[in-house]
C-alpha cells in the first residue's frame, strides 16, 4: 500500500491529534491554525484514506490491576500457511496479548502480554500458549519498568 500525501497541514494535524486525541474541533484547528470547518474537513478526509485508524483512550495497566507485563518470543515448529493461520487466530482471541509481531530472525513472533500478576501470567503460558498445538520454543522477559511508553507515531517534521 502507497502512503497517503500529506501536506505540512495534514501532519500538523496528525501530531496534535496523536498529543491530544479528545481535543475538540474548535480547539484543534486553533492549534493547527485553520478554521473549524476546514479542519473538520481535514480530518474526515484522514479518517476517510485510513490515514487515521481510530480513537481510543490510553488506560493505565496498573490501575486496572494488571501489575506484569512480559514480552514472548514464539517460535513455531511449522511455518505452512495453515500453522500459521491457526497460531494468528488463537493470538487474536486470547485477551492478555495487546501486541503481536510476526519477526525475523530466530524467532517467528513477539507477543506483548499484560496479566494480572505472575500466577496469571503461568497460567496463560501454561494452559494457553504452551498448549497451543504447533508452539516449539517459548522465551519470556519480563517489564520492570517502563522508560518510553508508545506515544504516536513519528512524523516527518512539520
Amino acid at each position: 500500500m502507497a502512503a497517503t500525501s500529506l501536506d505540512r497541514t495534514d501532519l500538523l494535524v496528525l501530531a496534535e491529534l496523536q498529543r491530544a486525541g479528545r481535543q475538540t474541533n474548535a480547539e484543534l484547528a486553533e492549534r493547527v491554525k485553520l478554521s473549524p470547518s476546514a479542519c473538520l474537513r481535514r480530518v474526515q478526509r484522514l479518517e476517510r484514506e485510513g490515514v487515521i485508524a481510530g480513537y481510543r483512550a490510553l488506560l493505565d495497566p496498573e490501575r486496572l490491576g494488571l501489575g506484569l507485563q512480559a514480552f514472548v518470543r514464539v517460535q513455531l515448529d511449522h511455518h505452512d500457511s495453515a500453522a500459521i493461520a491457526s497460531f494468528g487466530e488463537c493470538v487474536n482471541r486470547w485477551e492478555e496479548v495487546v501486541a503481536c509481531h510476526a519477526l525475523t530472525g530466530d524467532m517467528d513472533y513477539l507477543l506483548h502480554v499484560v496479566v494480572d500478576d505472575l500466577e496469571h501470567f503461568s497460567r496463560f503460558l501454561l494452559d494457553r500458549l504452551l498448549a497451543q498445538a504447533g508452539v516449539d520454543d517459548v522465551n519470556s522477559s519480563f517489564v520492570l519498568r517502563t522508560v518510553k511508553a508508545d506515544r504516536g507515531l513519528p512524523l516527518p517534521r512539520a
